[in-house]
């Protein structure tokens, strides 16, 4: 069985003016519902509001969870921050911790969200409120769960937002592998920058995530990876700027869920990014989603 992160407040209807297309989240919490008894179902409480402040100003904090953020910053998100999102923005990194402490007992856990990379200390940006991969990542090196913590983002965009929250931490560290002419403009620094160049196809891309990040593992010695796994390097992907197939994005992340195995590392995965047709885009997460679980060998577990 797959387990599997969901909580209800992931789903929350679309700002006034959104310029985001939501309905994502409910669309893979459906999908993988249709998965029936593959799926081991979990539930994370919402990330309490000491650890969000542990990563993010103090101000912010208070004007998301308020729902009075300034329009300047709520245009820098892309969308209101109401009282939903609110909710939402706290229930999101409580789901990606929820799905680390599961993957430490179970190898890999899934969260049906997250994957907030752009978020920075004291703004949201570009569609992410919270980032809760380093909210997630801090608060399981701060209180001793572990000992060193990996953020693998293969999202299209740079995680620049977790890059700056997470450096210099200790027990942190940061692998971005992205198109080097996308958002964001102004990149942040990682422990480890994979800048690739527009239409990379799926050899290339797959050589070169190997060449890079199983030295930087072999280095750092982790003892979890948070694995943001987005789809939008898709060639078919509205913002993206690379070229991998449908085949291609599942042996990404079949091989990642190898890789985690191979290591003895417990791998937990964030939805990460995925523009297009909803249902087309629902899909490719839930393919990431039983890639990596089968490269684990937790697909197979009853």
């Amino acid at each position: 069985m797959i387990p599997v992160v969901h909580h209800p407040d992931y789903v929350a209807e679309a700002p006034p003016g959104s310029r985001y297309r939501w309905g994502k989240n409910g669309l893979v919490r459906d999908l993988l519902i249709d998965l029936g008894d593959r799926v081991e179902w979990h539930e994370g409480p919402p990330m309490p509001r000491a650890w969000i402040e542990a990563v993010h100003d103090d101000d912010y904090v208070a004007e998301v969870i308020e729902a009075r953020v300034p329009p300047a910053k709520e245009r820098r998100i892309g969308f209101a921050v109401t009282p939903p999102m609110a909710l939402r923005a706290q229930a999101v990194p409580g789901g990606t911790y929820a799905a680390a402490r599961v993957a430490m007992a179970r190898g890999y856990a899934a969260n049906t969200a997250g994957g907030s990379h752009h978020a920075l200390a004291d703004t949201g940006a570009g569609y992410c409120v919270f980032n809760d991969l380093a909210i997630a990542a801090y608060r399981l090196v701060e209180e001793g769960t572990c000992a060193r913590v990996l953020v693998v983002d293969v999202d299209v965009h740079q995680g620049d937002g977790t890059a700056s929250l997470l450096a210099g931490r200790h027990g942190l560290a940061t692998y971005s592998i992205h198109a080097e002419k996308n958002f964001p403009a102004r990149k942040a620094r990682s422990t480890l920058d994979v800048g690739l160049p527009d239409g990379m196809g799926d050899d290339e891309y797959l050589a070169t995530l190997e060449a890079t990040l199983v030295p930087l593992i072999d280095s750092f010695a982790p003892s979890l990876l948070l694995y943001q796994a987005g789809v939008d390097p898709f060639a078919g992907d509205r913002l993206g700027r690379l070229a991998l197939t449908q085949g291609g994005l599942i042996e990404r992340d079949r091989w990642m869920g190898r890789l985690a195995r191979a290591k003895g590392l417990p791998i937990a995965s964030a939805l990460g990014g995925g523009y297009g047709d909803l249902l087309e885009v629902a899909h490719r997460h839930i393919a990431s989603i039983v890639a990596v679980a089968e490269g684990t060998g937790v697909a197979a577990q009853a």
